[in-house]
């Protein structure tokens, strides 16, 4: 085995970078050590607010079921370190293009930084129904995917709050895990049709009435009130968000979220390897997959920094065919310094 030269890097934001990826979970981090490791001078600028931090593990993570969010992040943050990368707190406050082709990236505090390319790895934000009690216990027993949490609740009372076009399919994919679930559709029409068979069909109980709290007791979610103050048990509830990709700082790049196309919110459309329609920006994880959990995230992000780096050889490798042909140095490592800093006015590590 070949060893790995560890490099030291100071988390101190520098002027410029071939890639600033805006967001550190699981797609930002794996997007960033693919580029540390192509030898890429790359930046994770983290805000610190993931949307899993209130789950007590991450699952169905190969080799890694079961560990906290927090530490997850604080593995990935140590690897992109050790390969020289920086990842630096921040938040982002808007992206703008510059006249030679990359970008500016503007922090709330002040700070800016250059970019040839940009990875947006933000997630989303989920939009969740407004019921008392109900946001305090998201990611605990109000949950959204039964893949992430279904094997913690299995064989318990669960219920499924109608939220969205997708409740009903998600009433059906919990009973796999409990043969106790009862749907509330909440303020939707009652099932009919085919979704009523499907419900009956799977012994799956429907509960009309607009759902007014939950029942609370020593820190633990027993029912679900309705508006007649009818109080039915459960020991948790499933909720469908509305989720909404975290880019709103795009927008000056003329990016913005548009309908997913399953109608469960908004994302950033990319193709296969996360190239947006606007050059130099790529995306991954939540903020254009809404149902990808940390593993597909985590391979999103490589995909994305693996096209990125590609990306950057071909624009290096036409300068330096213009270069040659003018009859200049033949391309170099100082001459390839030289044409990121025309770039950008910055200088790749490692040269």
């Amino acid at each position: 085995m070949v060893a790995v030269e560890v490099v030291k890097v100071a988390d101190e934001l520098k002027n410029a970078y071939d890639v600033v990826v805006i967001g550190g979970g699981a797609a930002g981090l794996s997007g960033a050590l693919m580029l540390a490791r192509s030898r890429r001078s790359v930046v994770v600028i983290d805000a610190g607010a993931p949307r899993n931090a209130p789950a007590s593990g991450v699952h169905g993570l190969l080799a890694r079921d079961g560990i906290p969010p927090a530490e997850l992040v604080a593995r990935g943050r140590a690897e992109v370190r050790g390969y020289g990368g920086q990842v630096v707190s921040g938040e982002v406050d808007a992206v703008t293009r510059e006249a030679s082709g990359g970008f500016q990236v503007a922090l709330a505090d002040g700070r800016t930084v250059r970019a040839r390319r940009l990875l947006l790895t933000t997630g989303l934000v989920d939009e969740l129904p407004d019921i008392p009690g109900l946001r305090s216990r998201w990611g605990r027993d109000v949950l959204h995917c039964p893949y992430c949490h279904g094997w913690e609740v299995r064989d318990q009372a669960i219920g499924v709050l109608g939220s969205g076009p997708l409740s009903v399919h998600q009433a059906l994919l919990f009973r796999q895990w409990s043969d106790d679930v009862t749907f509330f559709p909440h303020t939707l029409p009652s099932p009919s049709g085919e979704e009523a068979e499907q419900l009956a069909a799977r012994g799956i109980r429907v509960v009309d009435g607009e759902v007014a709290s939950l029942e609370i007791v020593e820190d633990r979610l027993v029912g679900v009130r309705l508006g007649d103050g009818g109080v039915v048990e459960r020991e948790a509830l499933a909720v469908a968000p509305r989720m909404v990709a975290h880019a709103g700082l795009l927008a000056g790049l003329g990016l913005r979220p548009v309908e997913h196309p399953s109608g469960g919110g908004e994302h950033i459309p990319s193709d296969a390897t996360g190239r947006t329609e606007v050059s130099g920006v790529w995306v991954a994880g939540n903020v254009t997959d809404l149902a990808a959990q940390v593993g597909s995230a985590a391979a999103a992000g490589a995909t994305a920094a693996a096209h990125i780096n590609a990306d950057l050889i071909a624009e290096e490798t036409r300068q330096a065919v213009a270069t040659r042909a003018r009859g200049e140095m033949p391309f170099s490592p100082e001459l390839e310094s030289r044409v990121c800093e025309a770039v950008l006015g910055g200088r790749r590590h490692g040269l």
